[in-house]
C-alpha cells in the first residue's frame, strides 16, 4: 500500500509546534522605589511573573486556559497573614481586567477608585484587610503597580515540567508570612523561586549590603547567569510609569547606595569614621550592579502579549488548526 506523503505545510507546521509545545516565558519584575520608601530606602520592589501560570484564587495556582496572560506573584507584609499572593497581569499592573479600559493619564483620587472597585469584585475574599497609604501598606499592593512605579521585566524561558512542579509546590506549601524587611523580603521571595528554576544559581552575599538580598541584587545574577545560559533567551522590558499623580520613580538600588544617596552614611560616618568609609567602599567596589537598563524595549499595554509571548498564541493555534485540516484530509484520501 501506497504510504501517502505530508505536505510541505504539515511539516513545517509541526516544526513551528515542536519547540513553542515546551517552552513558556516567565519574567522577573524589578519595580522602582515609588513614595515615601523611595526616600527613606529606595531598594524598589520585585515579583514573578509567569506566562503558563494563572491565579484560580490570590493564594492558589492553576494552569492558564487559551487567552490568559498570566500571574504576578510576590512576597507582602501585612495582608491577612499570607506570604505570597497571585494577581493576574493586567490587573496587578493597571487595576482593570482589560487592556482596553486602563485610563492614558489618571489622579490620586482615580487610582483609589479603581483599586476599590477591582477589590470589590476580586479580592474580598482576602477578609477585612486595610486599603493601605503612603505610609502603610496594603491589599493597595495587588493592583496598579504601573501607576506608582516603572517597571523592569527581565523575561526568560521556562518549560511546561517546571511550570507544573512550581504550581504544585506553591498549592502544597504553607502559605503563612514569614516576612522580615532584613533577611526574608520581596528579593529573597523572588530569589528561591528563581533557585527553584536555577537551582543553587541565587545565593546571599555577605558584600554588599550585609548579607540583605535588594531587588538590584536578584537581577543582576539573573543576567549575569543568562550570559553564561543563552538558552534562557533573556530580554528586557520596560514597563513605564502610567501618566499621572507620580512623575516619576526611582530605580531600585543596593543597601549601600540607598544610604549614600539618602545621605544616611553622613551621620553613621559622623559616629564612627570607619563604618562609614566601608559603605562608601562597599558600594563604589560591589553595589552597583549594573543592568544596562537604557537599551530596554518598552512595553505598554497595547503590546503586553509580548511578555507573556501570546502574540505567537494565535500563530500556534493557526498551525494546530492547519495540521488538524490536513490530517482528516490525508484521512479521507486514504478511504
Amino acid at each position: 500500500m501506497r504510504i501517502p506523503r505530508v505536505p510541505i505545510a504539515v511539516l513545517a507546521a509541526l516544526v513551528f509546534l515542536a519547540p513553542v509545545c515546551l517552552h513558556a516565558q516567565a519574567a522577573l519584575l524589578l519595580q522602582d522605589a515609588d513614595g515615601v520608601a523611595a526616600a527613606l530606602s529606595p531598594t524598589g520592589h520585585e515579583a514573578i511573573y509567569f506566562a503558563r501560570i494563572c491565579a484560580a484564587s490570590p493564594t492558589k495556582l492553576r494552569r492558564c486556559e487559551p487567552g490568559e496572560l498570566g500571574a504576578v506573584i510576590s512576597r507582602y507584609h501585612g495582608i491577612a497573614g499570607y506570604d505570597w499572593l497571585a494577581m493576574p497581569l493586567i490587573p496587578y499592573l493597571y487595576s482593570v481586567e482589560s487592556p482596553s479600559q486602563i485610563p492614558a493619564h489618571l489622579d490620586r483620587d482615580s487610582l483609589q477608585g479603581l483599586r476599590v472597585q477591582y477589590h470589590d469584585a476580586h479580592l474580598a475574599s482576602l477578609g477585612n484587610v486595610r486599603e493601605g497609604g503612603a505610609l502603610s501598606r496594603g491589599w493597595n499592593q495587588l493592583a496598579g503597580a504601573a501607576y506608582e512605579r516603572r517597571i523592569y521585566a527581565f523575561r526568560f524561558d521556562t518549560t511546561e515540567a517546571q511550570d507544573e512542579a512550581f504550581i504544585a509546590k506553591m498549592n502544597d506549601s504553607a502559605n503563612r508570612t514569614h516576612f522580615n524587611i532584613l533577611f526574608n523580603n520581596c528579593a529573597d521571595f523572588t530569589s528561591s523561586v528563581l533557585n527553584f528554576y536555577f537551582p543553587h544559581v541565587f545565593a546571599r552575599r555577605i558584600v554588599p549590603d550585609v548579607g540583605i538580598v535588594t531587588p538590584r541584587e536578584v537581577a543582576y545574577q539573573l543576567t549575569r547567569y543568562a550570559r553564561r545560559h543563552p538558552e534562557m533567551q533573556l530580554s528586557v522590558f520596560e514597563i513605564p510609569l502610567v501618566p499621572g499623580f507620580h512623575h516619576s520613580s526611582r530605580v531600585g538600588m543596593s543597601v549601600d547606595q540607598s544610604l549614600v544617596l539618602t545621605g544616611y552614611v553622613i551621620p553613621i560616618a559622623i559616629l564612627n569614621p570607619y563604618v562609614g568609609a566601608a559603605i562608601v567602599a562597599d558600594d563604589l567596589i560591589f553595589g552597583r550592579y549594573p543592568l544596562r537598563l537604557r537599551s530596554a524595549q518598552i512595553l505598554g499595554p497595547e503590546s503586553m502579549a509580548s511578555l507573556s509571548n501570546a502574540a505567537s498564541q494565535a500563530s500556534r493555534a493557526e498551525a494546530q488548526n492547519a495540521v488538524a485540516a490536513e490530517g482528516s484530509r490525508m484521512s479521507a484520501d486514504t478511504r
